[in-house]
């Protein structure tokens, strides 16, 4: 990648890495990941940093189109924060240039809410990242919901998604994405009027 790295974006999607989580609801950033990746026509790599990376462009050919590295952390949620810096460190990019795609408890199955900055709210990778990074990344909620009745949000964020779930999801992953692509090319307000649910 010859031109600067002013104009490179990260985006890290959340998840746990290894084929027993690959269907959990903790995994919905992941997911958007492998998809943004698969629009890009980039296959991932493993990279120094403890992260599966690929390279790519998003948008239409031409100057409004934007660099962009998609990375999968293999370092478990709760450490999301050492491979996401790495990755600052290693592509030179400025924090309001991280884009962070992660499961929400706090609205509804498939709801989507986008926002640079803010708390933790209780997440442990977004706790992982701000501690190293500070609050300032975008981010990408995907609704999970609540666990229903007294289900610890432990066990609710690691079971699959549920069948009824299932139905939608492959729409869903598109939407956020889709809103993923919007904030790299038009901007958090454009991806917000859009997307937030």
């Amino acid at each position: 990648m010859s031109d600067t790295a002013s104009d490179l974006w990260i985006v890290a999607g959340l998840g746990n890495p290894g084929p027993e989580y690959a269907g959990n609801r903790h995994n919905a950033g992941f997911l958007v990941a492998d998809l943004l990746a698969s629009r890009m026509g980039a296959r991932f790599k493993t990279h120094r940093s403890r992260a599966q990376v690929a390279e790519g462009r998003v948008g239409a050919p031409g100057p409004d189109s934007r660099r962009v590295v998609v990375a999968k952390p293999m370092s478990y949620m709760n450490l999301s924060g050492g491979p996401v810096t790495a990755l600052r460190d290693f592509y030179k990019v400025h924090v309001e240039r991280i884009v962070v795609v992660h499961d929400e408890l706090d609205i509804g199955y498939g709801q989507l809410r986008l926002k640079k900055g803010g708390g933790d709210n209780g997440h442990n990778g977004l706790k992982s990242l701000t501690k190293s990074l500070g609050p300032d990344y975008h981010r990408v909620r995907f609704g999970v919901g609540r666990p229903p009745g007294r289900m610890p949000v432990a066990d609710y964020v690691l079971k699959d998604f549920s069948s009824a779930e299932r139905k939608e999801l492959d729409y869903l992953v598109d939407r956020a994405t889709d809103a993923v692509e919007t904030l790299l090319v038009d901007g958090l307000e454009r991806a917000q009027t859009t997307y937030n649910s």
